[in-house]
Order: C-alpha cells, then sequence, then structure tokens
C-alpha cells in the first residue's frame, strides 16, 4: 500500500463547494465501473446480513426488532466501505486492487484504529436500536411489541404519530453525529497513520468546515441507501459500492 510521505501529518480541511460532490459521486461511479467485482463483493456480504437479520427476527416471532435494525442499518455502511476506498486509493494512485490488500485494508492498516473504530459504530448502531425500541415501547406500549399484525393500524392514531415523529428526531440526531465522526475518520485512518479518535475529530472539523455541501451529502447518502434498501436490500448491491468509492474522492477533496 502505497502511503503519504508525511502520513501522520493531517493537512488543513479544505473548503469544497456542492459541485464536488457531483465530482465525487462521477469518479465513485467510474471507480465501480473499472474495478466492480470488489464493490459487489463487499455488498453482497452486506446486503446477505441486513437478510439474515430481519429473517432470524421474523423466525422468532420478534418482527417489530427488525424495524429499528432496518431503519438503523445505514448507520454500518462506513464500515461496510472500507474495502472500496482501498480499492479507490489504488486506481486514484495508478496501482492495480489487489484483493489482498484491499481484504486487508480494514484489519491490517494502521495498527487496529478501524476495527476500533468499527466498535464505536456498533456500539452506537446497538445503542440506536435500544432507544428505537424503548421509544416504541413507551408511546404504543409493551403488548404491541410482541403482535405486530394488531399494532400496525396503531400506528395512525395520535400516540403513534407521536411516537414516528419523536423516533425520527432522536434517529436522526444519531444519524448526523455517526455521520460527523465517520465521513471522513474511516478513510483517512486507511491513509494516514492516526488513531482513531484524532481521526473522528477531523472529521467533525470537515462537516464544520464545509456545512451546507456536507449536510447535502449526508442526505444524498441517507436517500440513496434507505431507497435501496426497499427492495429487500437489493439496491445496497450497487449503492453501497458507488457510495463507497465517491465517499473516498470526497475525503481526497477534503484533505487534499
Amino acid at each position: 500500500m502505497t502511503e503519504h510521505p508525511n502520513a501522520s501529518v493531517i493537512p488543513p480541511v479544505a473548503q469544497i463547494s456542492s459541485a464536488d460532490l457531483r465530482k465525487a459521486l462521477r469518479a465513485g461511479w467510474d471507480d465501480f465501473r473499472r474495478a466492480p467485482l470488489f464493490g459487489l463483493f463487499f455488498s453482497i456480504f452486506y446486503v446477505a446480513g441486513g437478510v439474515i437479520i430481519v429473517l432470524a427476527f421474523q423466525a422468532t416471532g420478534q418482527s417489530w426488532w427488525a424495524i429499528p435494525f432496518i431503519v438503523g442499518f445505514p448507520l454500518l455502511a462506513p464500515f461496510a466501505a472500507v474495502g472500496m476506498y482501498e480499492v479507490s486509493r489504488a486506481l486514484s494512485s495508478g496501482e492495480r486492487p489487489k484483493w489482498g490488500r484491499v481484504l486487508r485494508a480494514a484489519i491490517a492498516k494502521g495498527n487496529g484504529q478501524i476495527p476500533a473504530m468499527a466498535v464505536v459504530i456498533m456500539i452506537l448502531y446497538m445503542v440506536w436500536v435500544l432507544v428505537g425500541h424503548a421509544i416504541f415501547a413507551l408511546f404504543m406500549g409493551m403488548s404491541a411489541l410482541t403482535n405486530i399484525s394488531t399494532s400496525s393500524g396503531s400506528i395512525f392514531t395520535t400516540e403513534g404519530i407521536t411516537m414516528l415523529l419523536v423516533g425520527t428526531i432522536i434517529g436522526g440526531g444519531f444519524a448526523m453525529f455517526l455521520y460527523c465522526i465517520t465521513v471522513v475518520s474511516l478513510p483517512l485512518l486507511l491513509h494516514r497513520e492516526v488513531d482513531f479518535v484524532t481521526a473522528m475529530i477531523t472529521s467533525f472539523a470537515c462537516v464544520l468546515r464545509n456545512p451546507v455541501p456536507m449536510l447535502i451529502w449526508a442526505f444524498l447518502i441517507g436517500s440513496i441507501l434507505l431507497a435501496a434498501m426497499l427492495p429487500a436490500f437489493l439496491g445496497l448491491i450497487i449503492a453501497l459500492p458507488i457510495l463507497g468509492h465517491a465517499s473516498w474522492h470526497l475525503y481526497r477533496k477534503l484533505l487534499p
């Protein structure tokens, strides 16, 4: 893996515009076309994980638990895209992506910092699932949790609408916080020798330096991932690699 000549030095955060978002998406599409098998490999595993989770809850009669898992599932996408970051890094450097390097990227780079970051993401994801479950129980009652067929109509009651509003606000807060600390941190950990706390702080700084384009990027990522999940998660097979490659190119715009 090609290292930056000053791998431990983080450059100043650059200012970007909405035009850079379009360029990043185009570059992500180009990378996917040039090396599609890598993205398809990782995205199929990601999709399979989501399908298994849903089927497991359905098999145990706990269908409602699947809903906060599904809603929060895009929160795991940044870590799932680490392999795509390495592919884009290689292509941008004029190298040919190699399976060994791509597969080792998540565990061998940064002295374990990327797995540590993955633990942070998973903890926040599980906290969201528990909070989502608690919000439902608070507004709809515990009995609704065990009988999703009879509780589905109650979603359109005053309590149900209030629950959706509160859940959307709290869930949006979780999603935005996770976005702020991961949008740059994971590609940064892959590219430079920094610890994951520094990477998270730098990621937050990138959002604060470019609030409007970064909020637009968050909206684009969230919208595309949620729409791609509708056909039984299958749209993620294409959407995840493209967004993963695009995120690398946006990172390089923010921290050239």
